[in-house]
């Protein structure tokens, strides 16, 4: 064997060695973006929950407690709008079902191996998530903002101070509102942050396919000469 092709074989080696690092390199990063985007994925579902649990037990508190008007001491005003803690009950579920969706098709096989599928369900879940929350956050603010008519959060929070010894807890009520609401704005930023970390791996998983594409076109090509 010469000499020129003990050479060009073994730049052709550190060629291929070279190549490999970088598709492992490359690996490597989206497994952890991966990771990454499952853990916020799940703190998304974990505040949907709390917030679908608080705002719905706000709400059945009110069912259970709520009078007609003609009694002596009711105790909810005849104005009353229960439509913004009724946007955390919806939104929330939403954020919920997207985000356990998005969980389902990350630990599914079958639906990883699937490229498109699984960046399609990968995106729109935190897209689905992202709109609910800020629908639903605004929704909130919009009409807890109104000086005529009270809502569930300014009702409850306007009486925390009176000492209940049954349902209506007024203060128990005003802090499950105000958590729920507190936790409604940070999926936003959460859900947006989902939403980056699913992009980045997209772009990754295409960026490692070309290159192992690449690298199984060359190493074949010796082979073919």
């Amino acid at each position: 064997m010469s000499s020129s092709l003990k050479n060009e074989i073994s730049a052709s080696d550190f060629e291929v060695d070279s190549q490999d690092l970088q598709l492992k390199s490359k690996a490597r990063m989206v497994a952890m973006v991966h990771s990454l985007r499952v853990a916020m994925t799940v703190l998304a579902l974990a505040a949907g929950i709390t917030i679908l649990g608080l705002s719905g037990n706000s709400l059945a508190v009110y069912k259970n407690t709520y009078v007609p008007d003609d009694y002596l001491l009711p105790l909810w005003p005849e104005s009353f709008d229960i439509r913004p803690t009724t946007a955390l009950v919806v939104g929330s579920a939403i954020v919920t079902v997207a985000n356990v969706m998005s969980l389902c098709a990350s630990k599914t096989p079958s639906l990883r191996a699937r490229a498109g599928a699984h960046a399609s369900a990968s995106l729109a879940a935190p897209v689905v998530g992202f709109i609910a929350a800020l629908v639903a956050m605004a929704f909130f603010y919009a009409i807890n903002a109104s000086a005529t008519v009270d809502t569930f959060h300014s009702w409850t929070c306007r009486w925390k101070q009176v000492n209940m010894t049954a349902h209506p807890h007024f203060g128990t009520l005003c802090r499950q509102s105000e958590a729920g609401l507190i936790l409604a704005v940070l999926v936003v930023p959460l859900e947006l942050f989902v939403l980056a970390a699913a992009c980045f791996q997209v772009f990754l998983e295409r960026k490692v396919s070309a290159v192992s594409r690449m690298h199984g076109g060359k190493r074949g090509s010796p082979a073919m000469s």
